[in-house]
């Protein structure tokens, strides 16, 4: 048996493999069969596309419920909602699941207390999964707790507040978990945040209810469920707030 050199047996393998390589080259991949529907942009990157479902656009709070079921409570004026301290939290009429999210939030310009007591609310993807809202310009807080935060589970990767009162954006990329037919949590939910532009969580994986005093866990939930906004005992402020579905 004739023994080979590594670079004759290297020469070798790539002569065996010719025709191989080659289909590879001509055909890597099979063309995809659907073609991508159209999507009308909004004017700006901040205005829905043609597919968004508008869930607040200054107007009134028809799209919104209280945690009971009833109307929202929230006061509405000068094209924004506002926290009414004390009516609780409010809902969407509709459920969601994955989604593409646009939210428009301001903290009160006269600034009162520090920490978590300063300018708190937060947004609940699917009810369930906390991003939290906060004044953090200038206050310290714990870092999982303070603006973009995925509240006591991870701290945005950078602090791109503005001053209270001035109005803030957040875009997220939302996917939802997956559970089995036991209830169990096949695919945890992943979320991706931009806040006023800069990206602060990138893909993270969820790991369960974004909780306060205790762990992290999951419950098996519906597929769909609504998007929730938090009542914190402080008059935040939302406008412009759309979203899109992915699912």
């Amino acid at each position: 048996m004739v023994k080979l050199t590594p670079l004759v047996a290297f020469v070798a393998f790539i002569v065996a493999m010719a025709p191989e390589l080659a289909a590879q080259d001509s055909a890597p991949f099979p063309p995809p069969r659907l073609e991508p529907r159209i999507v009308t942009p909004g004017r700006t990157s901040a205005d829905p596309p043609s597919d968004a479902v508008v869930l607040f656009d200054g107007k009134n709070l028809a799209s919104w419920r209280s945690s009971d079921g009833s109307a929202a409570k929230w006061q509405v004026r000068d094209g924004y909602m506002e926290v009414a301290p004390g009516t609780g939290d409010i809902l969407t009429a509709e459920p969601f699941g994955d989604c593409q999210l646009h939210i428009e939030w301001a903290t009160p310009s006269i600034v009162k207390g520090e920490g978590q007591e300063r300018g708190n609310s937060g947004i609940f993807l699917m009810g369930h999964y906390e991003i939290q809202v906060l004044d953090s310009y200038d206050n310290k807080t714990y870092f999982h707790g303070q603006a973009g935060s995925v509240y006591k589970q991870y701290a945005p990767l950078v602090n791109a507040a503005r001053p209270p009162g001035q109005w803030q954006s957040y875009d997220i990329i939302f996917r939802a978990p997956r559970f089995d037919e036991q209830g169990k949590a096949m695919e945890r939910a992943r979320v991706t945040v931009l806040h006023n532009g800069a990206l602060i969580q990138n893909n993270v994986e969820i790991f369960g209810n974004t909780y306060n005093d205790r762990p992290a866990v999951y419950t098996a939930h519906a597929p769909l469920e609504p998007l929730r906004l938090q009542d914190h005992g402080n008059p935040v402020r939302y406008r412009n707030i759309w979203i899109r579905r992915l699912d």
